[in-house]
């Protein structure tokens, strides 16, 4: 039996969906559904009742849930105290975020605490939202950086984790700027305008995917690539290959410089919050007093 069927087995039961949980264990959804297999075989019993609507436990698998639970939070526990008792945790932090939010939100922060890095080592890991998430629960990061938003699910329990809002920010229809100002693609409505789009596996990605199939008047777009790296879109957007959505912390002087113009009005944004989230337990010296600066509490 592999551990990492425990965790696949514990996000099916929350989410009571294969899609979603593939989705959140950052597996393809064939592959998950092997290991679901898999974990059955060992266990000699069928876990989950078969049928194509929301997942259900059967008995076994309701009582098994809460043995998965109980292992995996026992062996969090374990690496913790082995790291503490190997003088890892001491004076170090790690911090999981995205790599958009790592360069702007993130990097922000850093500036303010500066001092702070004197009396330890701080780790910055970036990946896909799920990466993120699962990499606080796992144990591996103190803090995770994250958007917020109605579109985004987080699976992070309340009674487990405390959360702080960083910053708000906000997504803007942008194109490369003529010499006169005025941007090279606009949502004119004659024609469909030229997109490049993000990966859905980006929060990015589902944030814009969200506010097309809701916004009531929506532009008409032709896509014309798909890419997983922010940075990559801000420079497709700069060389006028199309028009994207921005972190408006990522673009914004390159619009106050001219570089940039928008394509669609203030209506087509999309605003978001960015959090911190921690476990509630009682984390190293060094992680509280990074904890206190990043809500706030002492300057």
């Amino acid at each position: 039996m592999q551990l990492k069927w425990l965790d696949d087995f514990i996000a099916l039961a929350s989410e009571r969906s294969h899609t979603r949980a593939a989705e959140l264990r950052h597996v393809t959804h064939p592959a998950f559904g092997r290991r679901i297999r898999a974990l059955e075989a060992w266990a000699g019993t069928a876990l989950v009742e078969p049928g194509s609507g929301p997942v259900r436990l059967t008995p076994a698998g309701e009582s098994f849930l809460e043995t998965a639970q109980q292992l995996t939070h026992n062996l969090t526990q374990s690496h913790e105290e082995l790291q503490t008792i190997a003088g890892r945790h001491a004076r170090t932090v790690t911090l999981a975020t995205g790599r958009t939010l790592a360069r702007t939100v993130v990097a922000d922060w850093l500036v303010r605490v500066r001092g702070l890095l004197n009396e330890g080592e701080l780790h910055i890991v970036t990946g896909s939202l799920a990466e993120t998430v699962d990499a606080l629960q796992r144990g591996d990061a103190d803090f995770s950086v994250l958007f917020h938003h109605p579109a985004l699910v987080v699976p992070l329990d309340a009674r487990q984790y405390l959360h702080a809002t960083l910053a708000s920010d906000k997504l803007v229809p942008l194109s490369q700027a003529h010499a006169s100002g005025e941007p090279r693609y606009r949502f004119d409505g004659a024609s469909a305008t030229p997109y490049v789009a993000y990966a859905r596996s980006l929060a990015l990605g589902r944030l814009v995917e969200d506010h097309l199939a809701h916004h009531p008047e929506a532009p008409r777009l032709r896509r014309l690539m798909e890419c997983d790296s922010p940075d990559a879109h801000h420079e497709y957007v700069l060389k006028g290959l199309g028009m994207s959505w921005l972190p408006w912390s990522l673009a914004h002087a390159d619009v106050k410089t001219g570089r940039l113009a928008r394509a669609g009005d203030k209506h087509m944004d999309i605003r978001f919050d960015v959090r911190v989230y921690r476990p509630k337990r009682r984390l190293s010296p060094f992680a509280e007093a990074m904890w206190a600066q990043l809500v706030n509490r002492q300057l």
